[in-house]
């Protein structure tokens, strides 16, 4: 696995997430974590950031070209995570940026629901 790239880390979370109110970030595996106000919503990893989707709003990121997180397995092969990369003309658009980021963290709480109410 790559190793952390903490000059994009810093890129991501200051300057192209700097104007969010409520991010912050954790050291997780070979990547980070990030957050609003508490709640996952995004992942860095191998040199992307990547948002958390659901089966509501994969389709928008599979029609910007983007594509999932996968990482390999030694026994199991290759294993998706449900985080796509956000693309490119959404980082640089900060009002879009906000909206999506609000998105994935609404993707995440529910995705949170889901797993107590399987428990």
């Amino acid at each position: 696995m790559a190793h952390k790239d903490d000059s994009f880390h810093e890129f991501m979370v200051h300057d192209v997430l700097g104007g969010i109110p409520g991010i912050t970030s954790r050291a997780m595996f070979s990547g980070w974590g990030i957050y609003k106000n508490g709640t996952i919503f995004a992942i860095i990893a191998e040199g992307e950031l990547y948002f958390k989707v659901d089966a509501t709003t994969q389709g928008e990121y599979e029609t910007r070209g983007s594509h999932p997180f996968v990482y390999s397995v030694k026994d199991r092969g290759e294993v998706m995570l449900s985080y796509w990369a956000l693309p490119e003309e959404v980082m640089e658009n900060q009002e879009e940026l906000a909206i999506w980021v609000d998105t994935a963290v609404g993707v995440s709480k529910r995705s949170k629901k889901k797993v107590k109410k399987s428990k």
